[in-house]
């Protein structure tokens, strides 16, 4: 795989989890990324924009840095987020620069999904 690194920019993302099997298949099905194992322990993900992994035994905590994703069709999204065990923090909300909403990952990593104004 080839990287386009950018001097100074942010080039990779790392979440915690407990279970790198659930997670991958949550954000696979939800969001359609492909993933790489590199042992039982950490899996990579691609097809984000951005590249990154989850790492196994991490503690999962709140209120680091918010990670928000892009949809074209916000409501999808957000029950495909449910329906592939996500649970929704915060419902969908206007902001001057579109809509969005808050879901936590089935091991409670918290994100959001925005989109343009309706």
């Amino acid at each position: 795989m080839e990287h386009n690194h950018q001097h100074h920019a942010i080039d990779y993302i790392e979440l915690p989890c407990t279970d790198p099997e659930r997670v991958q298949l949550f954000y696979s099905t939800v969001f359609g990324w492909s993933f790489q194992s590199y042992g039982p322990d950490y899996i990579a993900f691609h097809d984000a924009r951005l590249d990154g992994g989850f790492q196994r035994g991490a503690v999962v905590t709140t209120g680091g840095p918010l990670i928000i994703l892009w949809s074209d069709a916000l409501e999808a999204t957000l029950a495909a987020v449910i329906a592939a065990g996500g649970t929704i923090h915060k419902q969908i909300f206007t902001f001057p620069g579109g809509r969005r909403f808050h879901f936590l990952d089935p091991d409670g990593n918290h994100l959001a999904v925005w989109s343009s104004p309706a």
